[in-house]
């Protein structure tokens, strides 16, 4: 799927990262499936995706009004659909272009890397333009961007080391197991290297880092705070609590790679309070699940059984109508039902909170 051009221009772009050409490749296939170009009124040009809510964001006024009744912008992700063919999803850009140019090009990514015009300040580009100037210069172009957001978002190290769940984490956002991008990306690399493909684990097993997510990455997180690193609490270490990890390793003269690995967690110590600190750790009144599950089990456990006396009662008075102490004996299973499901739900969502992932299988 991968041609020798591309092959060419990702092993250059491998030894400047160092990393295997292998892995790069395997990237570039999964973002990408292997196609570099789409041919356009005659021309090759790079592979691009629209995203209607970026547009939507860039436009106020009578600009934004007119885009969305033309269907080409809606507040909510993916309500704007690409059409299927590259054709079709050029002449969709152009009629973005005549409303906006600069908001056009920044809500269309751009060749194998699928790199947002957006992120063009962000790359070290100029303007827009320039970024997606390169896309359209050619595959060591496209491979470049590419490269360059793998740079600025701190993934080469997760690259090196085969660590696909960081790797997807920080490339392809929080639902990149849901997509099964990690899975695709090692199937990728094991057939682009062969004999030669590495079994082993990465050397960061047994670390947090982008992917974890759980009780240890809360804990993490509220000593990033307590450190005074800018970082949400909420148990999934994404891009930002990467770059939070190392702005701390920075601080504290330990290596920078943005994983928390035992010298991290060790510089760590003089934030804690105390032995029985236990640092981001939730009461069970503060999830979710459990309250869920003891409001939906026991109150309509107690509901359902409230219910039940009322037609035990009518059959009481009732001797007559046949069935009413079947329907309370039903009751009565559901009511106790309702109560056991609750409960588990609610012991389901503490044992949850309690547990680290540390990658995706």
């Amino acid at each position: 799927m991968i041609d020798r051009q591309v092959l060419a221009a990702a092993k250059t772009a491998a030894r400047r990262l160092g990393c295997e050409t292998a892995a790069l490749v395997a990237a570039i296939e999964v973002e990408s499936a292997g196609r570099v170009y789409a041919v356009v009124a005659g021309h090759n040009e790079p592979l691009i995706r629209i995203e209607g809510h970026y547009f939507d964001r860039r436009l106020t006024g009578a600009t934004r009004d007119k885009a969305r009744r033309a269907g080409l912008a809606h507040p909510n992700a993916g309500v704007v659909k690409n059409p299927p063919g590259q054709s079709e999803r050029w002449a969709m850009l152009n009629r973005m272009i005549a409303i906006d140019a600069v908001a056009a090009l920044e809500s269309t990514s751009w060749g194998v890397g699928q790199v947002m015009g957006a992120h063009w300040q962000w790359l070290g580009y100029g303007a827009v333009d320039d970024l997606v100037n390169v896309a359209r210069a050619g595959v060591t172009g496209q491979i470049e961007l590419m490269v360059r957001y793998i740079e600025k978002a701190g993934l080469t190290g997760a690259l090196k080391r085969r660590d696909w769940a960081a790797f997807a984490r920080g490339y392809n956002g929080r639902d990149f197991a849901r997509h099964g991008y990690h899975t695709k990306l090692a199937a990728a690399y094991r057939r682009h290297a062969g004999a030669a493909a590495s079994s082993a684990p990465p050397s960061s097993d047994g670390m947090l880092r982008l992917g974890s997510s759980g009780a240890r990455v809360r804990e993490l997180q509220t000593l990033l705070v307590r450190a005074g690193q800018a970082v949400t609490v909420d148990g999934d270490f994404g891009p930002a609590t990467a770059t939070a990890v190392r702005g701390f390793q920075s601080a504290n003269d330990i290596e920078v790679d943005g994983v928390a690995g035992p010298e991290t967690m060790r510089a760590f110590d003089r934030f804690r309070q105390g032995i029985a600190d236990r640092p981001g750790a939730q009461s069970p009144g503060a999830l979710k699940d459990v309250r869920d599950g003891l409001a939906g089990g026991l109150g309509g456990g107690l509901a359902t059984e409230a219910a039940r006396q009322q037609v035990s009662e009518a059959a009481d008075r009732l001797a007559w109508v046949p069935g009413l102490e079947w329907a309370s004996a039903a009751l009565a299973v559901l009511a106790a039902a309702l109560v056991i499901g609750g409960l588990v739900w609610a012991a389901w969502g503490w044992w949850h909170s309690r547990r680290t992932v540390e990658r995706p299988s």
